[in-house]
């Protein structure tokens, strides 16, 4: 009985230990020695490639920071763009290790796909965008309007909803790729675009003509919280996945920017010493190097700095913070500790 009884007591320790569960896609992600990351690659400010074929966004940022916590190296990481109604299949069938595609996080997508979400990225909500021209200035008024919007999408769901609550009537235009419902959006189509307000956002700052033209409407119609997702019963990958983004939170909280980085390795602070692995621990329960937070925020930012380079005062799009802006601000952005 006693020998059962320390067998017993072991086998708890060996399943606690760091490093004990499953690990197929980070064992198969070291083995490449690169991330394969799918994202939208149409979204300003999340997503997409410049003039000069450099990828940008925040989701491109979140990709590099798991690129980063794996490798220590951003360029350790390739791209495959995918739609809507692709970019579920692509996680599932293993074309990709990570999606980080401006996806909302639904009970659907958590319990029924084989997915599993691994935080918030950017909290959003879905809106309306007409031209200026119409002379509506609020979506009640979009009774049997055309709207454009993309199959497959949480879009799709929240606009039908969105009309029969109001009782109102409206005809769907459905086009599956991004580009294609702009350009029906533009050559007037449809009376009406939606989709998230931050893709409305980047839409109007970077697709149209003149932005001025086209106008977002105040209703918010739906909760919106976009993040990464993984394949689900796949632990140490969604681990590092998830304080990937968790450390570029902290970082913002705790004021460690990309400038000022190196000489916070000198603080007394013993949340930052853990953090950027002055104190070293939280690597290795990751499995990974103990400088991997201070390599993201080094070669990325934090959260604040990648938020204002993508999407914020400092991008096209010109977003404010609002509900992203830190707890400590009044907005949702929290990181759990690392400690």
């Amino acid at each position: 009985m006693k020998f059962l009884m320390t067998a017993a007591a072991a086998a708890v320790l060996v399943l606690a230990a760091p490093g004990a569960y499953a690990g197929a896609t980070f064992d198969a992600v070291k083995a490449k020695g690169f991330v394969q990351c799918g994202v939208n690659g149409s979204v300003a400010g999340f997503s997409a490639p410049d003039s000069q074929g450099v990828w940008k966004g925040i989701d491109v940022d979140l990709c590099k920071a798991i690129a980063i916590t794996m490798f220590g190296d951003a360029s350790k990481l390739k791209y495959t763009p995918t739609t809507a109604q692709q970019r579920f299949t692509a996680l599932q069938s293993g074309e990709v290790d990570v999606l980080v595609r401006n996806t909302t996080q639904t009970l659907t997508r958590d319990a029924s796909l084989g997915l599993i979400g691994a935080g918030v990225n950017y909290y959003d909500g879905q809106g309306f965008m007409v031209k200026k021209s119409l002379g509506v200035k609020s979506a009640k008024e979009l009774n049997g309007a055309t709207v454009c919007v993309q199959p497959g999408t949480t879009t799709e769901l929240n606009l039908a909803d969105y009309f029969r609550a109001n009782k109102m009537e409206f005809r769907p235009v459905v086009i599956e790729k991004l580009d294609e419902v702009v350009g029906a959006y533009a050559a007037g189509r449809c009376d009406v675009y939606t989709t998230d307000v931050s893709g409305l956002a980047a839409t109007r700052a970077t697709q149209l003509g003149n932005p001025d033209e086209h106008v977002i409407l105040p209703e918010v119609i739906s909760k919106e919280p976009l993040g990464p997702m993984v394949r689900q019963g796949d632990d140490q990958w969604l681990v590092v996945v998830r304080w990937a983004l968790n450390a570029m939170i902290e970082a913002e909280e705790l004021g460690v920017t990309s400038k000022n980085v190196d000489e916070m390795l000198k603080s007394d602070n013993p949340n930052i010493k853990r953090l950027l692995g002055v104190t070293p621990g939280m690597g290795k329960h990751l499995g990974v190097d103990e400088k991997w937070a201070y390599n993201i925020i080094k070669q990325v930012g934090n959260y604040g700095e990648s938020f204002e380079r993508n999407v914020g005062k400092e991008s096209p799009l010109k977003l404010d913070r609002g509900v992203n802006a830190l707890w400590t601000n009044g907005g949702l952005m929290y990181a759990w500790p690392v400690r």
